[in-house]
């Protein structure tokens, strides 16, 4: 039995997982933005062992996050689940003054990495509109860009997709992928998603416990259980240091190397 942390699982993917690793034997530590949102979490899924509470749109609570995560000891996995939308309107800023969609799907899961106890297996959830992310790294706060929320969520896919490939590089001995799970019909999908919302769950909740030797590998992109090549750029080294030094001068705090 594995012990695994799922982000932004008080709905969607993420509380699919959930469901999925409960079923199969699994302890699950849920987490939600806020205490409302999190007993709202304990009723959908009461066999969670806990639902962790904290908003990824400001860095302090991703840090009171990680104290509590901390304080129940080291995880067997962590999937970075959480992740805010590509239809945004307009650009809106979060207590901190980051753009909000780099804040939650970028920032926050980078700092609560660096903060966390290192568990066995980590896993991004990237998306195929990784493809379109921005590969120069500048203005990741778009104070310069005029703003496009599709163009915002794909730049941030692409900042998971490189993390998760930065720590498989900087921790040889834990296991780090990304997955794309399909544009499936959940609130942040829409309606009119053409994806298998059954598989949607599957991968990231496999690659975080599985005994299969497929699945015990490091530094890849996933997608319905399968390899799938990333966007070369995602593979640079060079390109995976620049967001990482721009992640620890951004929050203060440097992913630790191994």
């Amino acid at each position: 039995m594995a012990r695994v942390l799922i982000t932004g699982s008080s709905d969607g993917l993420g509380l699919m997982a959930g469901q999925w690793l409960a079923e199969h034997g699994h302890e699950v530590v849920l987490h939600a933005r806020n205490a409302s949102r999190a007993d709202e979490t304990r009723r959908k899924l009461p066999a969670a062992t806990a639902v962790l509470t904290g908003d990824f749109a400001s860095l302090a609570e991703v840090h009171t996050l990680a104290e509590q995560a901390n304080a129940l000891g080291a995880f067997d996995a962590v999937i970075h689940n959480a992740a805010i939308e590509y239809r945004e309107k307009k650009r809106s800023l979060t207590v901190d003054g980051f753009e909000h969609v780099f804040a939650i799907n970028t920032l926050a899961p980078y700092l609560l990495t660096a903060l966390m106890l290192k568990p066995k297996r980590l896993v991004y959830l990237s998306s195929e509109l990784h493809r379109r992310g921005r590969t120069t790294l500048d203005d990741l706060n778009w104070e310069r860009r005029a703003w496009n929320g599709t163009a915002a969520y794909s730049d941030t896919k692409l900042h998971d997709t490189l993390l998760a490939f930065a720590v498989a590089r900087r921790w040889p001995g834990v296991l780090s992928n990304s997955v794309e799970p399909g544009w499936v019909a959940t609130k942040m999908g829409g309606p009119n998603a053409s994806g298998d919302l059954s598989q949607g769950p599957v991968t990231q909740a496999w690659l975080a416990v599985s005994d299969d030797p497929t699945a015990q590998v490091t530094g890849r992109h996933w997608f319905h259980q399968k390899e799938r090549k990333p966007l070369a750029a995602a593979n640079d080294a060079g390109l995976q240091d620049r967001l990482l030094e721009q992640c620890a001068a951004m929050t203060g705090v440097e992913l630790a190397a191994s």
